[in-house]
């Protein structure tokens, strides 16, 4: 087992919300913890549903939507 420090975590934690939020590091570290612990909630349940790979059906009928030519 790898421990990790608080350093890692942030890190990491950063990175996230610099990628997929667009934040600068001084919008990240003038955050509470409760802010980014209600960001990475909300995150967590949006990203979800994208965790399934979409059925044959669902392909089928994008490849009919939208038809490589």
């Amino acid at each position: 087992m790898t421990d990790t420090c608080f350093a890692d975590h942030a890190r990491r934690l950063a990175g996230f919300v610099c990628l997929q939020l667009g934040w600068r590091p001084d919008h990240f570290w003038d955050a509470t913890p409760a802010e980014l612990a209600a960001i990475w909630a909300s995150h967590q349940q949006i990203s979800e549903p994208f965790n399934t790979p979409p059925s044959m059906h669902d392909i089928t009928n994008l490849m009919e939507k939208f038809p490589d030519g």
